[in-house]
């Protein structure tokens, strides 16, 4: 059994996170049996001031035809110093592997798991802090992923050569938020556990619709696509309530749902319950095609110190091998690749329980170690975990 994997490192941090997942991948490799086929392409601002792209020709086909990607992270600043290195047509270097990948691919739902381990303290007044116990913040958020303020539709006025006037269009269709709903609804009724405050199953559709058409119209589609899931508890929720209910009863929330814009910044939010970025797993999923990677960012001024918290990519992976055993093409290796997902996050949280092999955003720098001395504390406690052979495939 081959399964093909494009990595993108990108820029910054994005590779060095990218080798600890790829590590990872590797040890589940020599226990399935099932050969990981990585194929790496460069990408990002750095690849752009080389070569005038941001990734290489042929690589959108390159990602069509993979059975995964894995995404480390994009974004280098200018030269100039002016912010991140955008190219000619305006848009951020990295565009293309990012969010040409959601859209192009069709990957509509991004899915973030927001879950405070054991051995994890969330990130209030900017330093750890004992305030929630872990089993109160287990949540999936979904965001669509493929419209809304990330469309493309708009554009800069510049009379006299000076720019003057900005425009960003938003854009909410019924299709798109019908689909990443329905699979909000889907994701809430495969949880077993509901919402740690009252184990009820309750989705939550965040928007501003006492303002906004589109997110009127995303509202109506969440009402009538719930119709047929009576058994979830469904509220809606607008967005500015909801930024100070999120961290002020995240017991409270089982599935969330909403909007690009809004969803990508009430989950980077969400991540301050988590232990913060370093612990944040980005799942860009389709019907065909998935992308999975940590929502950190490339970190450029903490390249190639080998700092960063490996936990979020090898949590991405995790994902990626869950998300694989759903593929009817690996049927037969649906055993294998959820085991090595379920025993991949046990292994994580064993090295978080077990508190003395962190990095600095969960330690603190005087008693830091090393991304890869994590990524190994990780592979140890994943073999163990794996010591029995692989299931059998099924035919």
């Amino acid at each position: 059994m081959v399964i093909s994997v494009v990595a993108l490192g990108g820029d910054g941090t994005g590779p060095e996170v990218l080798a600890h997942g790829l590590k990872v991948l590797e040890v589940v490799g020599q226990w399935s049996g099932i050969e990981f086929a990585v194929e790496p392409i460069d990408c990002g601002g750095q690849y752009y001031l080389q070569h005038g792209r941001d990734w290489p020709a042929g690589s959108e086909e390159r990602c069509q035809q993979a059975d995964v990607i894995l995404l480390g992270a994009v974004g280098w600043p200018a030269p100039d110093g002016s912010g991140p290195v955008t190219m000619s047509d305006g848009k951020m270097a990295g565009w293309s592997p990012v969010i040409g990948n959601r859209i192009r691919l069709d990957l509509y739902a991004n899915i973030r798991p927001v879950k405070l381990y054991q051995g994890v303290k969330q990130r209030i007044h900017g330093k750890p802090q004992s305030v929630w116990q872990p089993g109160l913040v287990d949540m999936v958020i979904l965001r669509e992923n493929t419209e809304d303020l990330y469309s493309g539709i708009g554009g800069t006025l510049r009379p006299g050569g000076q720019d003057k006037v900005a425009v960003d269009t938003r854009v909410i269709t019924w299709e798109a938020s019908e689909k990443v709903i329905r699979k909000a609804f889907e994701v809430c009724r495969g949880r077993a556990q509901g919402a740690p405050k009252d184990g009820k199953k309750r989705l939550t559709a965040v928007v501003k619709d006492n303002v906004l058409q589109g997110c009127k119209l995303f509202a109506k589609v969440f009402r009538e696509v719930g119709k047929e899931y009576p058994e979830i508890e469904q509220e809606t929720a607008i967005v500015d309530a909801f930024t100070q209910w999120l961290i002020g009863q995240p017991e409270h929330y089982d599935v969330v749902v909403t909007t690009n814009m809004f969803g990508d910044i009430v989950t980077d939010l969400a991540s301050v319950l988590q232990g913060g970025m370093g612990m944040a797993v980005g799942c860009n999923t389709g019907d065909n095609h998935a992308m999975f990677e940590p929502i950190h960012g490339s970190a450029p001024k903490y390249s190639g110190q080998d700092k960063v918290n490996p936990l979020a990519m090898i949590l991405s992976v995790k994902e990626a091998l869950a998300w694989l055993a759903t593929r009817s093409k690996f049927r037969s290796q649906a055993e294998p690749l959820n085991q090595a997902a379920q025993a991949l996050e046990a292994a994580v949280e064993r090295v978080l329980t077990e508190g003395t092999v962190l990095t600095y955003d969960l330690i603190g720098e005087e008693k830091a170690s090393s991304g890869t001395q994590v990524t190994a504390a990780v592979i140890e406690h994943l073999r163990a975990l794996l010591r029995q052979p692989a299931p059998a495939s099924q035919s």
